[in-house]
């Protein structure tokens, strides 16, 4: 099997790269398989914050196009051709979404369709300058998939979420900062730099406050404030027994910053 997602794990941080830029990393059966078994991977791993990105100058152009051209032109049934070619996808972005660390998506170029909805099934959007993003399924007389019914409307709101779909507008990076698609933008000539400077912020954290507190954010908006606060509490018994709590405390009398080790 070609190697068309790598895992690598670094100190604190997991990175997945999708490694096919001759089709601009699109998410084919394959690939989508791998990147469900990398995120396993990483989820096994000593990682305390993981980094989705593309190579060659791509994010993710989104699905299969030749496989899309290819099952039009067969007899197979409908259903199967949905099971076949499109929950592996859908999957794939799934499991980036669940995954329980920090998530962050490096997006250095173009981001469509399910490349836009496995950006935004991250956490935290870093883009550069030079990056763009789209849901253009309408381009393929497809309705939206990998999540994106979910994901978009909870990040732009209804109403932009139904039009940037019914448009298929392609988002540059400073119009994706205004909507919310994207929570940084820096500049081409820094991106690396500037990047891994907040991706090492985040993987240096308190990880067990960090879980706790992204499980809460993410089940948040289907709770009463009352539920919420009793949520909060439960979370507190996991994370007030943590070393990295003891040391954040004692580092805030002591006046210096924490040193975190992520237990």
């Amino acid at each position: 099997m070609s190697e068309l997602v790598r895992v690598d794990v670094a100190e604190e941080t997991a990175t997945i790269t999708l490694n096919n830029p001759d089709v601009r990393n699109a998410l084919s059966v394959e690939m989508s398989e791998q990147l469900i078994a990398a995120v396993e991977t990483v989820e096994d791993s000593d990682a305390r914050c993981l980094v989705v990105q593309g190579s060659g100058g791509y994010f993710c152009a989104g699905g299969d196009i030749k496989a899309m051209v290819e099952g039009v032109s067969t007899d197979m049934d409908i259903e199967k051709r949905v099971e076949e070619f499109g929950l592996p996808i859908n999957r794939a972005v799934q499991a980036v979404y669940e995954c329980p660390l920090p998530t962050i998506a490096k997006v250095d170029g173009p981001a469509f369709g399910a490349g836009g909805a496995l950006a935004i099934a991250c956490d935290v959007v870093l883009a550069s300058e030079r990056s763009k993003i789209s849901f253009g399924f309408r381009q393929v007389g497809l309705s939206v998939d990998s999540g994106t019914s979910y994901l978009l409307p909870r990040q732009v709101g209804e109403n932009v979420a139904k039009e940037l779909v019914f448009t298929g507008e392609l988002v540059d990076s400073d119009r994706g900062a205004e909507l919310g698609l994207f929570n940084r933008v820096f500049p081409d000539e820094v991106f690396e730099q500037r990047t891994q400077e907040l991706v090492d912020h985040i993987a240096t954290g308190p990880t067990v406050a960090l879980r706790e507190s992204k499980r809460l954010i993410e089940s948040g908006a289907d709770r009463t404030f009352a539920e919420s606060i009793e949520a909060e509490a439960d979370s507190l018994q996991e994370t007030l027994g943590t070393a990295d709590h003891a040391e954040g405390a004692q580092s805030f009398v002591e006046q210096r910053d924490p040193v975190f080790e992520g237990e």
